[in-house]
């Protein structure tokens, strides 16, 4: 189940780029589509993260911290909103930048939480 969520990660993450350099070339309908494709991986990537989480909590994993997979699974729902945001205000022509800085805390905090922390991490 982590390659899988580490997987829809990584494909979130380029359709996000994707959508974002078609809003910024003026090509308004297909960043429409990729925006759209990529909200069908934010329900892959909820899916796996939750699959993940309720698999650590029901004892599959040795965890001293238990809260630390919370608060992973808290800041990756923050950061696809603030991605969701991003692309929505992009959209618009409205100024994102408080959103930007939301977006970079998240991504460090999941990081950090998701491969130095936790189970399955690189360093756990």
């Amino acid at each position: 189940m982590t390659h899988m969520h580490i997987t829809g990660w990584v494909l979130g993450l380029i359709l996000f780029i994707v959508a974002i350099v078609m809003q910024k070339q003026g090509k308004a309908k297909p960043a429409k589509i990729v925006h759209m494709i990529l909200r069908l991986v934010y329900l892959f990537i909820l899916y796996t993260g939750i699959v993940l989480v309720l698999d650590y909590f029901s004892g599959g994993y040795q965890m001293p911290y238990p809260a630390e997979a919370a608060t992973k699974g808290a800041a990756g729902i923050w950061l696809i909103a603030a991605m969701e945001m991003i692309l929505v205000k992009l959209g618009k022509g409205k100024p994102a930048k408080s959103v930007w800085i939301q977006f970079w805390i998240a991504l460090l905090i999941v990081l950090v939480l998701g491969f130095f922390r936790l189970p399955m991490g690189f360093y756990f």
